[in-house]
């Protein structure tokens, strides 16, 4: 082969794309880590002034999560209309646009608004609810994490538009109790009420026993013979419902209509401000799984929000709040019940984790 004719190969590094390429804002590239200090002079205007004297202006509105071809078409055409192009997307599903124009403000909320997408979720208001995937994407969710968060949203609208509460307030949905959801202020997961059906006749067709197996977090399913066919069965005693196993095998459905429900968690905290992070604690179980607009839920969670935005102190996250007024007075002033159930004993959970041949801490 001549040495005009061999072929040049070309190193191409692959890897996380690096944002700061082409996607940030000028101004903010310009200024990134040198931001002088920061203001929100009303809910969904954030103003970012930096140490070289810039000020950038940003406008954040609410969108769902799954979001179509034509809402990002119309987003494009915004940020191309008003903030020179450049748009971003939080983590909670808000879409920000930024510009250095303040005269621009106005008429980009009123686009937004008329486009259909709420402007606000600063400071302490109710921001966009952070939530799992749904039916769309995940293979074992017992309920649409999308539907109940529209369900939520429209019922808190004004509590987004309006910075009336005593600190931000952060919620979250999850359509299983093990995999999407996180630490909020407040939580709507559902809860499994009982073992997975087993599909004897399915389930060494069209699953691998020893990943089911493995997939148990309390190593609660054990291999069997059922008719003479190889199968697996479920240890009730330590089954927590948790509905990992249908993920592996769908011959284990844990899914039901009318025994998964929805439970209701408070006083999470990510942030390690004023205080340390917090883990969740049940206040409400047993709620109907009851699409499309999820009723019980909604009277729930609004009845918790009424009383934290009623008795909670300034800049005093909702999980704070409770532990300075104490449990008790919490389920007197949210008019919740509270029973044994919601009491944390199970145990049984780590001891498995140490000593199973699954997981090892």
């Amino acid at each position: 082969m001549t040495e005009k004719a061999k072929r040049e190969y070309k190193t191409v590094e692959h890897g996380p794309y690096d944002y700061r390429n082409d996607t940030l804002h000028p101004v903010v590239l310009k200024n990134y880590g040198k931001w002088k200090h920061h203001d929100n002079p009303r809910p969904g205007v954030l103003v970012s002034v930096a140490e070289s004297g810039d000020v950038l202006y940003t406008v954040r509105a609410g969108t769902a999560r799954q979001i179509t071809v034509d809402n990002v078409r119309t987003l494009c055409d915004l940020a191309d209309k008003h903030s020179e192009g450049y748009m971003r997307f939080t983590v909670r599903n808000n879409v920000e646009l930024m510009t250095t124009d303040e005269s621009r403000i106005d008429a980009l909320i009123a686009d937004l608004e008329q486009a259909g997408f709420p402007v606000g979720g600063t400071s302490n208001t109710v921001t966009n609810i952070h939530h799992t995937q749904g039916w769309l994407h995940c293979d074992i969710p017992a309920t649409d994490a999308s539907g109940v968060v529209k369900s939520m949203m429209d019922e808190l609208m004004h509590e987004f538009r309006h910075a009336e509460m005593p600190a931000k307030v952060r919620l979250s949905t999850g359509c299983c109790a093990i995999n999407c959801s996180g630490q909020a202020d407040i939580a709507v997961i559902v809860k499994h009420t009982r073992p997975p059906r087993i599909n004897h006749e399915t389930l060494a067709k069209t699953c691998e026993l020893p990943k089911v197996v493995a997939r148990c977090p309390v190593a609660a399913i054990r291999p069997t013979r059922v008719d003479g066919r190889l199968s697996l069965e479920v240890v009730e005693e330590k089954c927590m419902y948790c509905g990992a196993c249908f993920g592996a095998c769908p011959s284990m459905e844990i899914n039901h209509p009318e025994h998964s429900k929805i439970a209701i968690w408070v006083g999470g905290k990510n942030s390690n401000a004023r205080t340390k992070p917090a883990i969740m604690k049940m206040v409400a179980h047993g709620l109907p799984n009851n699409p499309p607009r999820w009723p019980e839920v909604n009277k729930v969670v609004k009845d918790i929000l009424m009383a934290y935005k009623k008795g909670g102190r300034p800049y005093e996250r909702l999980g704070e709040w409770i532990e300075r007024i104490g449990w008790k007075r919490f389920f007197e002033e949210t008019g919740l019940s509270f029973d044994v159930d919601m009491i944390d004993s199970y145990r049984m959970a780590r001891t498995t984790f140490n000593k199973s041949a699954h997981i090892r801490f």
